[in-house]
């Protein structure tokens, strides 16, 4: 089979001339082309008059050499034609019979259940816990804080199967570079798991909450009947760590909060950016830690109308174009950027707070996308240098601050805090809403911002707003809300892994994922998963592994 690429083709093209514009580009005849396979589809908007659709195939011809022969002669159309790589995952080890002890993997969330898959594969039976619940369950919880004002703290948005990623956009593209057997795996399972097909090739997948929530439970079949143990409402309270006489560290256990230890020489640590209790058992313990940069700010809404109308004119509404995106990022004069975040077309603003007394917002869509506004992100680089100097834990300690400071501006009731765009760029409090109807909830309370973030944050955004409105006509519209606030853009620390996955001062420790500073997002936390299982795998398989 060959790989054909950056194939044009309208908007609004028949089906049937995929096959022609295939022929035409080869110079083959109709009775040559055997089939033809869509690999990607992507569109071109940058000119709003002329958006097309971009292909990569993958085309069956009944002489591939003549083919490749006959193209190689012309350097421009050789560069799009090769072979179709092979995109099939194959594991990198097998479980010996005996001389082991089950991994335990930390955190369902898509990192730990992609984690908890290959080890499974692989014959490992891996143990793998969670703080919080099954996803129906906690989906209960979660509408309770939604709906009632009431947060679980170990059932949210945050904790429990699927992680913070099952109540988001359920977007499934990143700018990470991976293997595309790697990438092509987190994908496959998801289809297996009842994803659409079509994220298999679309250049912008994304699956939506309810989806999400059926695809985990499916996951979490699999990987029971390949060996795994998942214990729910378990939350890993302490680790068993050995120091040896040259001072070497290893891993030799985990203990839960109920007393119990967990004897394991491998701990697939895929806790979120959110454990922050975790965090600081790992800091006593002597887990090399250090604090990383991150993002503060608040989520936006628009009319998802607005943001159509100034991405695609006149194809605004188009079935295959859906609810527009939209990337913006504004480079300040004083050295911060600020950049929109986690951007979800047709969604909704929901509250993601984990600690009572404390409020976060972020944002989720299902996949639809067909509510009435469009949100995002609006956030500020923070740097531990210059914002939170002197400890690896400093920025958790900032994160808590402003988002106790939101909780009471929201009212105290996990109520958040919201201001138009017109008010904050003027310097003054809102006192109602305007056309653009908030979506948070359980509810917002009109007031000022600034109370909620930091001088340099509420500068850097209301610089922003007006050269976001330049780029997308409409944005910094008086009406727009905007909701605080926006904290859990990233994990504030990094937990410094070295080239096994190993952290730097812990053997048998695996940091992985959002959580440990080595991902952002649910496409890029899956591929890290399967790096970090891979790892363990390996390293559980000794010389076995080089035979597998």
């Amino acid at each position: 089979m060959l790989r054909l690429t950056d194939l044009k083709l309208p908007l609004d093209h028949a089906p049937e001339a995929l096959a022609q514009a295939v022929c035409l580009r080869l110079g083959l005849r109709a009775d040559e082309l055997r089939a033809v396979h869509v690999a990607r589809r992507a569109w071109d908007a940058r000119r709003r008059t002329d958006i097309h659709l971009v292909y990569s195939l993958d085309i069956e011809v009944a002489d591939e050499a003549a083919v490749l022969l006959r193209t190689a002669r012309d350097a421009a159309l050789a560069r799009t034609l090769g072979p179709t790589p092979d995109t099939r995952y194959r594991q990198v080890a097998r479980a010996p019979a005996s001389g082991w002890r089950r991994p335990v993997v930390i955190g369902t969330g898509p990192c730990g259940i992609f984690a908890a898959l290959i080890l499974a594969e692989m014959g490992f039976r891996p143990i793998i816990l969670d703080r919080g619940k099954v996803v129906r369950e906690r989906t209960k919880d979660t509408w309770a804080l939604w709906r009632r004002h009431v947060l679980t703290p170990e059932s949210n948005v945050q904790f429990g199967e699927g992680g913070a990623g099952t109540f988001s956009d359920g977007k499934l593209y990143s700018g990470i570079r991976a293997p595309e057997s790697v990438s092509r795996k987190v994908l496959t399972e998801f289809v297996q798991a009842g994803a659409p097909e079509e994220i298999l090739f679309v250049a912008k997948p994304h699956i939506g909450t309810f989806r999400l929530v059926t695809m985990v439970e499916s996951l979490r079949a699999k990987i029971i009947a390949l060996g795994g143990e998942y214990r729910f409402g378990t939350r890993a309270d302490d680790f068993v760590i050995e120091t040896g006489r040259d001072g070497t560290r290893r891993m030799r256990g985990v203990v839960t909060q109920n007393g119990e230890t967990i004897d394991t020489d491998h701990v697939v640590l895929a806790i979120g950016h959110s454990a922050r209790d975790t965090f600081q058992v790992l800091h006593d313990r002597g887990v090399f830690i250090e604090a990383k940069p991150f993002s503060i700010g608040v989520r936006i809404e628009h009319p998802q109308s607005i943001i159509d109308r100034a991405r695609f004119g006149d194809f605004a509404k188009h079935p295959i174009l859906g609810a527009a995106d939209y990337k913006l990022v504004h480079h300040g004069g004083d050295g911060r950027s600020v950049y929109s975040f986690c951007m979800c077309p047709g969604g909704t603003v929901v509250a993601a707070a984990s600690e009572p007394g404390r409020v976060v917002t972020n944002g989720m869509s299902q996949y639809s996308r067909a509510e009435r506004n469009a949100n995002a992100g609006i956030v500020v680089g923070v740097t531990p240098e210059r914002d939170y100097p002197g400890h690896p834990l400093a920025g958790i300690a900032f994160q808590r601050h402003w988002e106790e400071r939101a909780f009471a501006a929201g009212g105290g009731d996990y109520s958040a805090p919201a201001q138009l765009v017109g008010d904050f760029l003027a310097g003054r409090a809102s006192t109602s809403l305007g056309a653009v109807t908030p979506s948070y909830k359980p509810g917002v309370t009109p007031t000022d911002l600034a109370l909620c973030l930091p001088d340099f944050a509420v500068a850097a955004i209301r610089e922003a707003l007006p050269a976001f409105g330049k780029q997308i006509r409409g944005f910094d519209m008086a009406d727009a809300v905007m909701t605080g606030v926006e904290t859990r853009t990233s994990s504030p620390i990094r937990i410094r892994r070295d080239a096994s996955c190993r952290s730097v001062n812990t053997l048998g420790l695996y940091p992985a994922g959002e959580g440990a500073g080595y991902a952002g997002g649910i496409y890029s936390a899956g591929v890290d998963g399967i790096r970090v299982a891979e790892a363990v795998g390996r390293d559980m398989a000794g010389a076995d592994a080089a035979a597998a």
